[in-house]
C-alpha cells in the first residue's frame, strides 16, 4: 500500500467489449440509430476477426469494442452480458432530443423516462436486448 501512496496513478477504461452476433449489423445499429462514430474497423487476418470500435458522438472517453461471438458460450452471452441488469450508461446533454429521436427510430424503451434526484433517465434496449440507461445528469456536464 505504501508503494501506491508514493506515486500518483492515472488509469482509465478505454474500451468495453460488447459481444455481438454480426459486425455489420451492430455497426449499422450503433452508427445509424445511436449516431455513434465508427472509430476503427480493421481486419485481423491472423485471428480472422475485426477490431471494431464505436463511440458516442462528441465522446473522447470509453469506446465500445464490438466483438463477434465465435464460441457457443460467447453466443449465449449476446444481449445478456450483465444478466438482465442495465449494462451501459449513455450520458446525454439533451435527454428529450435523444429520447424522442430514439423512439422515432424504433428503439425500444423498457422503462419510461423519469426524474430522479441525480437526473432524468430511461432504460432502452440495443439491437440484441442489452439494457442501457439514457441519462442526463442534473448537476454534471459531459466530460
Amino acid at each position: 500500500a505504501l508503494f501506491l501512496c508514493e506515486r500518483v496513478m492515472k488509469q482509465s477504461i478505454v474500451h468495453v467489449a460488447l459481444v455481438v452476433r454480426d459486425y455489420d449489423e451492430a455497426i449499422d445499429f450503433y452508427t445509424k440509430k445511436l449516431h455513434f462514430t465508427l472509430v476503427e474497423d480493421t481486419y485481423q487476418p491472423e485471428q480472422d476477426k475485426r477490431w471494431v470500435l464505436v463511440a458516442p458522438p462528441g465522446s473522447s472517453g470509453t469506446s465500445l469494442l464490438l466483438a463477434r461471438a465465435s464460441k457457443p458460450e460467447q453466443k449465449m452471452a449476446i444481449g445478456n452480458q450483465s444478466g438482465g441488469r442495465v449494462f451501459l450508461f449513455l450520458q446525454t446533454d439533451d435527454f428529450w432530443r435523444d429520447y424522442n429521436e430514439m423512439i422515432s427510430l424504433g428503439i425500444n424503451f423498457v422503462r419510461e423516462s423519469k426524474d430522479e434526484p441525480y437526473g432524468r433517465v430511461a432504460v432502452f434496449e440495443d439491437l440484441y436486448g442489452n439494457l442501457w440507461d439514457l441519462i442526463e445528469w442534473k448537476n454534471k456536464g459531459i466530460d
